[in-house]
């Protein structure tokens, strides 16, 4: 009984031939050890350093409590000074965690220190790319990215537990409908497989990101993440070749959303109690089923 967690792959370096041919095509994660290895931010971008250069911009911050039906997703838990929020998570365990937050805006020079890796592919669409930045034991809830990229995920100043998982397996996931995310109400990193039958026997990967390596998730894949330190991640996003990816993605954004929040805002708790129960049916049925196979 259990997940079926393998180790990820680990390479030190890839020419831009092998790594399409031996990920990119076939959709699998890698970690790439000596990628940023190359930028100044390898050895400049340490907790202090991103507090000296940021400075005191206030930030919405987020916790683990599941989502409220009757607001819009991704609303904060609550807003602090960035230089505050750094103190914090260096010197105390929380789950408050800085999501979707861009500190490239308020300190441009942050720019200068990482280098996108188009040398292995192109299609990258942030100039300005995501950071994220959490206390020791706060976590994100397994997910996938709606606009559904190829995320190139590189760690600083500390220790973070990964899982993933290939999208196939998303109804045994518990997805919700019109929703990139899953049931809250289960860990995925410890389980309760009698109460979540449909958990038992996924197949995932899982991994430990150090300081200065880099994650590759392809598109659609779910991934659950929990900070083993307060640390801090840089995501670069670059577009699927595939029509069919990229007008999933445009679905995702203008249709699904749309709607979604339109549902939750007319019909709040009882919306979300029937996406709950939905997810459930699905998930059992794929179960019973054996899916995906």
């Amino acid at each position: 009984m259990g997940l079926h967690l393998s180790p990820i792959e680990v390479i030190e370096d890839i020419s831009k031939e092998d790594f399409r041919e031996k990920y990119l095509l076939p959709r699998k994660p890698v970690i790439l050890r000596n990628m940023a290895k190359n930028w100044p931010a390898y050895q400049k971008w340490t907790m202090d350093y991103m507090k000296e250069v940021v400075g005191d911009v206030e930030v919405p911050l987020y916790d683990s409590s599941k989502a409220d039906p009757s607001a819009p997703i991704n609303s904060s838990a609550a807003k602090m000074k960035f230089s505050d929020y750094i103190d914090l998570i260096k010197s105390t365990p929380t789950d408050l965690r800085i999501f979707l937050f861009d500190p490239i805006k308020s300190a441009p020079k942050l720019l200068e220190d990482y280098i996108s890796p188009k040398e292995l592919m192109g299609g990258f669409l942030d100039k300005y790319p995501a950071m994220f930045f959490g206390g020791k034991g706060s976590q994100t809830f397994i997910h996938f990215d709606i606009d559904m990229p190829h995320i190139f995920h590189t760690h600083f100043s500390g220790h973070k537990h990964v899982l993933l998982f290939d999208y196939k397996w998303k109804e045994r996931l518990y997805k919700l409908p019109f929703a990139t995310y899953a049931l809250e109400d289960y860990d995925i990193s410890n389980p309760d497989f009698e109460k979540f039958p449909a958990l038992d026997g996924v197949e995932g990967i899982e991994c430990i990101l150090e300081h200065g390596d880099t994650l590759f998730m392809p598109t659609g894949w779910w991934h659950y993440m929990r900070y083993l330190d307060g640390s801090f991640s840089i995501s670069q996003r670059a577009w699927d070749e595939s029509l069919a990816v990229k007008a999933h993605s445009l679905w995702n954004l203008v249709v699904q959303r749309n709607f979604d929040n339109f549902m939750k805002g007319k019909f709040k708790s009882k919306y979300m109690d029937w996406k709950e129960r939905k997810a459930v049916e699905r998930a059992n049925y794929a179960l019973k089923k054996g899916l995906p196979k």
